[in-house]
């Protein structure tokens, strides 16, 4: 037996439990992280000027009913063992009822978020499908016009503020030429016609092959897609460049070039393909971003998500679903953030040492 192959099996177990390693610290890190939102998002609640106890039972009822629903809700016991019951409860996922809905929270949440989930996921896609190649194009172009122009495009979907863009946006391709449908996520005409299955109506109408149906839905998402596409995009083009600089910098690059590799192979090949590793961490926190961040896109295009649905359980003064929206948000942009890491751990053996 060689020596090569006498150590495979102790390499082997080195790897192993270095991945254990790595899965044990992901847990970790993701149970202390979600508790810390919890306690963080409980106590701004209680901080601000929004008496729950009177937004349930209303500010013109007797003082006697007042204090009896504030001793029904826990709200006359300490503020410690407020957060006690509440983690109790938001652990298994009861956050209390909404007063707008009457519905559960959680019911609610499970309602609204594949409209955000959608959105998100659709707008992704238009980012990475331009903002690699754009990146790309620009590292290669480095300091021509294409490269600059790229970059000025970038810094305009940085700058301009996302409900500003939607606004114009409806102004343009909506009011005046027509292109697109208005606000909301579906036509009138299908609204009570439309049967959902799995919550994502672009997907539900390609499996119920209802195409009319699917065209009328994808008017109505490309134009709020697009706008958060273009600020993912502005995000995942930078990076891009930047990580391919770095590779086209490297010596193997150069080698490559001396053996005679044609420049689309060396470009797309190998230094696109060793910048993979840290584009799937960008292109996860881009994703996270714009789940947990649309909510201003969602209340200009009347877009019925979870940013929607956070907007207007705060201006009335709805605590229950403030907090359990705004939990689940932070939950998903924590659980995104912390997979891009692991998946970095995975992609890239080095960094399990």
């Amino acid at each position: 037996m060689s020596l090569v192959q006498s150590h495979e099996p102790a390499r082997r177990r080195k790897n192993a439990s270095a991945l254990l390693l790595a899965l044990l610290r992901f847990v970790f890190v993701a149970a202390v992280t979600f508790l810390g939102l919890i306690a963080v998002t409980f106590f701004i609640g209680r901080v601000m000027p929004i008496d729950p106890v009177l937004a349930i039972v209303g500010d013109r009822a007797p003082a006697s009913v007042v204090a009896a629903a504030r001793q029904q809700y826990g709200f006359d016991l300490p503020v410690w063992q407020q957060f006690l019951l509440y983690l109790k409860k938001a652990l298994t996922g009861d956050f209390g009822t909404s007063i707008l809905s009457t519905y559960p929270v959680m019911q609610d949440i499970r309602r609204v978020f594949p409209a955000t989930l959608e959105l998100a996921t659709v707008g992704t896609v238009i980012g990475v499908a331009f903002g690699i190649p754009l990146g790309v194009l620009a590292a290669v172009k480095r300091g021509s016009f294409i490269d600059q122009a790229v970059r000025v495009v970038g810094l305009i979907g940085y700058s301009m503020p996302i409900f500003w863009l939607g606004l114009l946006g409806l102004l343009v391709f909506y009011a005046r030429l027509g292109w697109v449908e208005g606000p909301g996520r579906i036509g009138i005409a299908y609204e009570y016609t439309f049967t959902p299955v799995t919550g994502l109506y672009l997907l539900d109408a390609i499996i119920q092959r209802d195409w009319s149906a699917f065209k009328d839905i994808f008017s109505h998402i490309i134009l709020p897609a697009s706008l958060l596409g273009y600020v993912s995009m502005a995000y995942i083009s930078r990076m891009t460049r930047s990580f391919m600089l770095n590779e086209l910098s490297q010596e193997y690059v150069v080698a490559a070039r001396a053996k005679g590799l044609s420049e689309a192979r060396i470009i797309w090949g190998h230094a696109l393909r060793n910048s993979a590793v840290p584009l799937v961490t960008v292109i996860a926190l881009s994703y996270a971003t714009l789940l947990e961040g649309s909510v201003l896109t969602e209340t200009v295009f009347s877009w019925p998500g979870i940013g929607l649905y956070l907007t207007n359980s705060l201006q009335n003064a709805d605590m229950n679903a403030v907090l359990g929206a705004t939990i689940m948000i932070g939950a998903v942009f924590i659980g995104l953030n912390l997979l891009s890491d692991l998946l970095y751990q995975l992609l890239d053996p080095r960094t399990r040492t």
